[in-house]
């Protein structure tokens, strides 16, 4: 996972820099593992100018006792974090704003992580930061959820430390660039320390702040191997959205989406019910953008991009965005979070480059490992016919190069590859991208291939390059 050069400043420096000023001052709140931000700042020297207070409320039963206990008896989880900021901020405020409000800018930095070793799954935790930029002004958000990819409880706790000085310090001198508050965030963290797969920002002070481009940018920048909107557009937190549910993945480029896209959903969610009617009554389903979809001549177009979320979103879809060009990859990260059947919806165009054996490399047992890495007993490929007047690719059509044949026909056989049922009727597919050609040339021909809320959509916000 690649990250930015790590800062010139180090990480005491930073904390020092904000002990040194006098107008910042505020309370640290850790629980679980994350007990070592507060640490960084006493370290630095002067941290009586900036810290109120420290709590580290590490039993259960007395963090219960201060923040309420949770209903879903997790502690690790973004509800219990906001309960951290509202009190520790509120307290804030209430007890010292008559005696210093004119002078300072107060915030709550909070955390509650969980920190494990080899034997757990993944240590995660959620971070944010509650602050005002001016005294006296309304309180803003900065919430983060984080992964550990380490495998030692000391380097993780090492790095949650500098993370929330990185934080704190963000949030007082880098709202005014959101890609250099990115890039800050990881300053002095190792590579692959630390993944951050959710930012969220609120508050009147942040309202300059796209939340959708800052979750991108994580992508974008390899901090996060993908992020997850939600059909409000929300940003949502991969592994509680995912957790004990099936899924069906489409990926493609969406521009637009089409009436196609979404017969094939359909008729996707009706196949998987009949494979496996007991786990079919909870189904997420995902629109997937790969970011090497969304790069147009090696760069992202952030308005393209915005529309695409933002009609895939007004169908009530979720919109999953990850680094995954290859599709075991994309199946061996979900598969952290749930343990039900998984659909992935591929054109027979995509087959042949599928099965091309170049893309597998870097494994030993090269395409054979690839798909075994991918297709197992509750992992399907539902491939929907490629169609043009003079060609019918499907499933049962397709023969990729002779030397991997057999492979192919394996995984056939066994059904974990198989045609959609039900798209005999489908004369032609018509892709995004001729779509998208027609709305550029005025071609009313596009108005007819898409969804009527999308037609709409496009015409009143001129999506897609619409004039």
């Amino acid at each position: 996972m690649s990250q930015l050069k790590n800062s010139q400043i180090t990480t005491i420096g930073k904390a020092l820099s904000l002990n040194q000023d006098p107008q910042i001052y505020g309370t640290f709140a850790e629980i679980g593992a994350g007990q070592e931000v507060a640490r960084l700042f006493f370290q630095a020297g002067q941290a009586s100018q900036t810290i109120a207070k420290t709590i580290s409320a590490y039993d259960m039963i007395y963090s219960d006792e201060i923040y309420g206990k949770e209903a879903s008896g997790r502690y690790v989880c973004e509800s219990r974090l906001d309960k951290m900021l509202s009190k520790e901020y509120s307290l804030l405020v209430r007890r010292l704003n008559a005696t210093r409000g004119n002078r300072t800018t107060f915030f709550a930095l909070a955390n509650t992580v969980a920190t494990g070793d080899q034997k757990k799954r993944y240590s995660h935790g959620w971070m944010g930061v509650r602050f005002q930029t001016r005294p006296g002004g309304e309180a803003n958000d900065i919430i983060i959820h984080l992964r550990m990819t380490d495998q030692q409880r000391l380097m993780q706790q090492e790095a949650l430390g500098i993370l929330g000085v990185n934080l704190v310090s963000a949030a007082f001198r880098s709202l005014e660039n959101p890609e250099q508050l990115i890039s800050s965030l990881v300053d002095n963290i190792k590579e692959g320390q630390i993944s951050i797969d959710l930012i969220k920002f609120s508050g009147p002070d942040l309202a300059h702040i796209n939340g959708h481009l800052m979750n991108l940018e994580l992508v974008r920048r390899g901090l996060s191997d993908a992020i997850l909107f939600g059909p409000d557009k929300t940003i949502l937190n991969i592994s509680d959205e995912v957790y004990g549910k099936s899924l069906i993945v489409q990926r493609g480029t969406f521009r637009p989406v089409t009436n196609t896209h979404l017969d094939l959903l359909n008729k996707g969610s009706y196949q998987l019910a009949q494979d496996f009617p007991e786990d079919s009554k909870k189904t997420l389903v995902f629109f997937e953008l790969t970011m090497q979809n969304l790069a147009q001549d090696g760069d992202i177009n952030e308005v393209d991009f915005l529309d695409r979320v933002n009609s895939l979103c007004a169908l009530g879809g979720h919109v999953l965005v990850s680094n995954f060009s290859l599709y075991y990859k994309l199946k061996r990260y979900l598969r952290q979070y749930t343990t039900k059947p998984m659909v992935l919806i591929v054109g027979a165009s995509k087959l042949d480059s599928l099965f091309d054996e170049n893309h597998y490399k870097d494994l030993e047992g090269g395409l054979l490992e690839g798909m075994g890495k991918l297709l197992d007993d509750k992992t399907r490929l539902y491939i929907y016919p490629h169609k043009t007047p003079d060609l019918c690719i499907t499933a049962k059509t397709f023969f990729p190069q002779a030397n991997v044949n057999a492979i192919y026909q394996h995984f056939l056989k066994l059904g974990m590859i198989a045609d959609i049922s039900g798209c005999d009727q489908i004369e032609e597919y018509i892709h995004s991208d001729q779509i998208s050609r027609w709305i550029k040339e005025k071609n009313p021909k596009w108005e007819k291939h898409v969804p009527n809320l999308i037609r709409d959509l496009i015409k009143q916000d001129h999506l897609f390059g619409l004039l």
